[in-house]
């Protein structure tokens, strides 16, 4: 068993402190931690929080700073940095993570600009919808097309690292025998219109798991056929007891 984040956004903590806490908790785990750190980007937790939602450009570069930071800290040296959002002055970052050079990081978003530096940086990248400078998601980038476009931009970035990355996407599973129901429910509340050619979009974008077991199962089969997506995250998004009802799945899926 291991222990992860996903993720921690990055405009709500500085990268010195985030990277102290992710040390401590990879030596109290045994080595077991995942550090999950994105960029932030929902509108509602900045208003509530009474921070800006500066433009993604801004949020990026920001980030990117940050993942060199923690980096660093990690590592057996002290740490000098001068970027243009932190200033990091000969700071030995203490403890140290049991794992070496550093816990799995994984990363992820859905532009091409961050999906490259996951490439490039992460041991485990993040295959996410894009997100809107307005702290919204873009619905037209969770296509089956749109998620091979955003693989390739990884691949190209990693080049032979690519072999060793693992590909992860967050999807929103709904385990049913009501799968055409859920489906057009779902286009609902999304104000989508109801015809096959939306409940097709659906089923199909790796986004979105609705189905019985069986379905559930063949769909991951074939995502992970077609994509690479190998690390599956579920949330309690629209089923209180999803881990329960999850389970089998995870139970076939692992021959048991």
């Amino acid at each position: 068993m291991r222990v992860g984040s996903l993720v921690f956004g990055n405009d709500f903590r500085h990268p010195a402190i985030l990277a102290k806490e992710a040390a401590t908790l990879d030596v109290l785990t045994d080595g077991r931690f995942e550090l999950g750190l994105g960029t932030g980007y929902s509108s509602g937790d900045y208003e509530k929080m009474g921070i800006t939602l500066q433009p993604p450009g801004t949020r990026v570069s920001r980030f990117e700073e940050a993942v060199r930071i923690i980096k660093g800290l990690f590592a057996d040296e002290a740490l000098t940095f001068a970027g243009n959002y932190y200033t990091i002055n000969d700071l030995n970052g203490l403890p140290k993570p049991c794992q070496k050079p550093h816990p799995p990081l994984l990363l992820g978003g859905g532009s091409k600009r961050i999906l490259s530096f996951a490439a490039r940086e992460a041991n485990i990248v993040g295959i996410n919808a894009k997100t809107t400078a307005e702290g919204g998601l873009d619905f037209s980038s969770i296509t089956p097309e749109a998620t091979e476009q955003k693989i390739a931009w990884v691949r190209e970035a990693a080049g032979a690292r690519f072999r060793d990355l693992e590909l992860n996407i967050l999807v929103i599973p709904i385990v049913t025998d009501q799968r055409r129901q859920v489906t057009e429910q779902k286009l609902r509340d999304h104000e989508m219109p109801i015809d096959e050619d939306n409940i097709a979009w659906m089923l199909a974008s790796p986004l979105f798991l609705f189905g019985t077991v069986d379905q559930i199962v063949e769909d991951l089969q074939a995502r992970r056929q077609r994509f690479g997506l190998s690390y599956i995250a579920v949330g309690e998004y629209f089923q209180a007891d999803v881990m329960e009802r999850f389970a089998p799945v995870i139970a076939r899926l692992a021959g048991t």
